[in-house]
């Protein structure tokens, strides 16, 4: 039986990377998918080229590590997914796994956000899961155990202020998920979503924080923050995300679920 095979977007980076790193350690193939170049943004995104030398030294330390392949892909775009997936088929002649984790956010009032800003953030966040999964099903609906895991957060099931747009597309980012549960299911066809809390990547270290502390007299740091919002006194890991999607990818009758792992920060 050949090894299952994930299609990871938004790979290049904190959360991405992770989950890359976790499925080739747990016998995946995986095709890690992100920005041809680096995009500007209020924040560092990732992009392949990053990507393609991070997985090198990484095959290099781990000589029996699952076979991975790199690709360009905007997740905005729908020929780009097409050929992502295209080039997941030709290259390990299957998908068993989605994994829709591209994602980017931007705050402020609302009377000040940009328009540009707020498309673009529905087009990453939101179009971006609609594109992947319709470029995908098809492969999917052949494969063994397959799935979809889109990443959504803890601003998917809460609102915020000053987070409009970010908590919209997240509340999206949700019924999408539970839409495409119900629809994929004869299918057999799981879509779960995993909803990160508070993550030392680039989106908060690099946008939130500094936003934060642009509205505070004392600047505080990442930890004390964290320790002040999270119930368990501590910020998630990427390797706590990571964790969550190997459990949805494996779990055969779990379905529709947006699993939140924010160390009691989020509860229901």
């Amino acid at each position: 039986m050949s090894s299952p095979v994930a299609l990871v977007t938004g790979a290049a980076r904190g959360i991405g990377l992770a989950i890359t790193e976790a499925l080739l350690a747990n016998g995946y193939q995986v095709m890690a998918a992100d920005l041809p170049t680096g995009e500007s943004w209020n924040y560092a995104l990732g992009d392949s080229s990053l990507l393609k030398e991070h997985l090198t030294t990484h095959a290099d330390n781990h000589n029996a590590a699952p076979k991975v392949a790199v690709c360009d892909l905007d997740v905005t775009d729908s020929a780009s997914c097409q050929e992502a997936v295209q080039r997941t088929l030709e290259t390990f002649g299957q998908l068993n796994l989605l994994v829709n984790n591209a994602g980017v956010v931007d705050t402020g009032p609302i009377a000040e956000f940009s328009e540009s800003a707020w498309d673009r953030i529905f087009a990453v966040n939101t179009k971006g899961l609609f594109l992947m999964t319709r470029a995908a099903v098809p492969l999917l609906r052949s494969a063994d155990n397959a799935s979809i895991i889109n990443t959504a957060s803890i601003a998917g099931k809460k609102g915020m202020p000053n987070m409009a747009a970010y908590c919209g597309s997240k509340f999206a980012a949700i019924g999408i998920t539970q839409s495409l549960a119900q629809e994929l299911a004869s299918d057999n066809i799981r879509v779960n979503a995993i909803c990160p809390g508070i993550v030392g990547t680039a989106m908060w270290l690099e946008h939130l924080m500094p936003k934060v502390n642009a509205e505070t007299e004392v600047p505080i740091d990442f930890d004390t923050r964290s320790s002040q919002l999270i119930p368990l006194g501590r910020p998630q890991s990427v390797e706590d995300m990571a964790g969550a999607v190997l459990y949805l990818a494996r779990a055969e009758n779990v379905t529709g679920i947006a699993l939140t792992i924010a160390g009691g920060m989020e509860m229901n």
